[in-house]
């Protein structure tokens, strides 16, 4: 991913460093179970962790590089420059495993780090929409549906809509890195002919992982499957509230908006401009992310025991999809905590179509007071369409029709245009999801 989209922690899971690091420790604690089983010498072991256990330089990842560029097999690239450091003991490194066994145990520890920063900045995120949903819990908007002012809401409420799928979504990784935690050392075709069982289990516990109850050589890919699907949801949850500050920082709306520094530039061209860039920014970092969903899903579908055809897939779906995404919810708590709320354009929005808002609490109380369903919506609809064309409220126009007249009061008019009428369970809707 590129620098611009990239933050120090999560891309660091990606350097070469940090894999080829994973991959001695994944090596190296084989051999430690493979000497408690006799299968070689303990000296050996202790060899390969002594000698074994140095920094990967910039110096030893070109070697790396130079090896491969002969071999054309990273592994073995791997495991060569290796033996240079430990000498004659290194025979003893890698003894009935198999490429896969290294390559899918480390994805699987790199994916469970990238998990637990995504964890941390879904937390932050939480973090910032529930300070925001109790700062405007009673501040009233209106609600819209099909982009169409419906009836009146809470920004509070608008809010903790997006709070609770970002729960649920954390709940999700949490299953989705379960899933991917899991570790394969199993040999060729996945059968253990050549390497006991309990390497796998003590390589396991040593990397905190759980154990693949069976693999053909390769973990599963429905695993991954699941895992990044996982994340392109949680993408999705980030471009929804993104799409609604954007809407909502439309000039002809006005309601919030992007905090805009002192200093800050909007366009090059029209200085007035208070752009939302970095929502729609967001927008297009979740599109990246989702790019990896497909094919992760393509990648269950190997043939046989194993192939290699979702390698060069994950090499880069891996990276970028969790590099983004880490950018992607940091950059979207910032944009929550300093969100820039609008009241006064709110309670102005809510009376910009003259009541309209309220038709269905007319339409209601028309039945309850003994109108049909059907002549009842016809008589809020004749009048809420006159609305529309004309410079008269909502109200007005009911208290002249006289089958409303014969139904309801002008008292009971009033009651039904208030505010407050769509707000009083709010705190019933707080309690189901903050606790209190």
């Amino acid at each position: 991913m590129i620098p611009r989209y990239s933050r120090t922690t999560m891309s660091a899971i990606w350097e070469p460093a940090n894999k080829f690091r994973i991959w001695y420790e994944i090596e190296s604690h084989a051999c430690d179970a493979q000497a408690a089983l006799g299968v070689i010498p303990k000296s050996a072991a202790k060899v390969i962790r002594k000698a074994g256990n140095k920094p990967y330089t910039p110096k030893r990842i070109d070697r790396i590089d130079e090896i491969e560029r002969k071999t054309h097999h990273d592994v073995i690239a791997f495991l060569t420059e290796l033996a240079e450091h430990i000498g004659d003991e290194a025979r003893f490194v890698h003894q009935g495993m198999t490429s896969s066994d290294v390559l899918d145990t480390c994805l699987a520890v790199q994916l469970t780090q990238a998990s637990d920063i995504l964890i941390n900045d879904i937390d932050l995120v939480l973090k910032a929409l529930k300070k925001r949903c109790k700062e405007h819990k009673l501040t009233p908007c209106v609600g819209r549906s099909h982009g169409i002012h419906a009836e009146p809401t809470t920004f509070g409420l608008k809010l903790a809509g997006h709070f609770a799928e970002f729960q649920r979504n954390r709940e999700r990784l949490e299953v989705a890195r379960a899933e991917i935690a899991t570790c394969s050392i199993s040999g060729a075709v996945g059968t253990f002919a050549n390497i006991n069982p309990e390497v796998e289990a003590h390589v396991a516990k040593k990397m905190g992982l759980s154990i693949e109850p069976i693999s053909t050589q390769v973990i599963p890919r429905d695993r991954h499957a699941a895992f990044f699907a996982c994340l392109g949801v949680i993408a999705s949850s980030v471009e929804r509230l993104a799409t609604e500050i954007r809407h909502l920082q439309r000039t002809e709306v006005g309601e919030a908006g992007e905090f805009f520094a002192k200093g800050q530039k909007g366009s090059s061209a029209m200085p007035h401009k208070k752009n939302p860039i970095l929502t729609e920014n967001l927008t297009g970092l979740a599109r990246i992310v989702r790019m990896a969903v497909t094919p992760a899903l393509e990648n269950v579908v190997l043939w046989h025991e194993r192939d290699i055809s979702h390698s060069s897939v994950e090499r880069m779906i891996g990276p970028d999809a969790t590099i983004t995404l880490d950018f992607a919810l940091n950059r979207l708590a910032g944009v929550v905590e300093k969100l820039v709320v609008n009241p006064k354009i709110m309670k102005k929005n809510i009376n910009q179509l003259n009541g309209l808002i309220f038709s269905q609490q007319v339409l209601l109380a028309l039945t309850q007071a003994g109108m049909s369903r059907e002549d009842a919506y016809e008589t809020v609809q004749r009048n809420a369409m006159e609305v529309w064309n004309s410079e008269e409220t909502f109200q007005d126009l009911l208290r002249k029709d006289e089958e409303v007249g014969e139904h309801l009061s002008f008292e009971t008019l009033n009651l039904l245009f208030d505010p407050e009428s769509h707000t009083k369970h709010v705190n019933t809707i707080f309690r189901r999801i903050f606790g209190k």
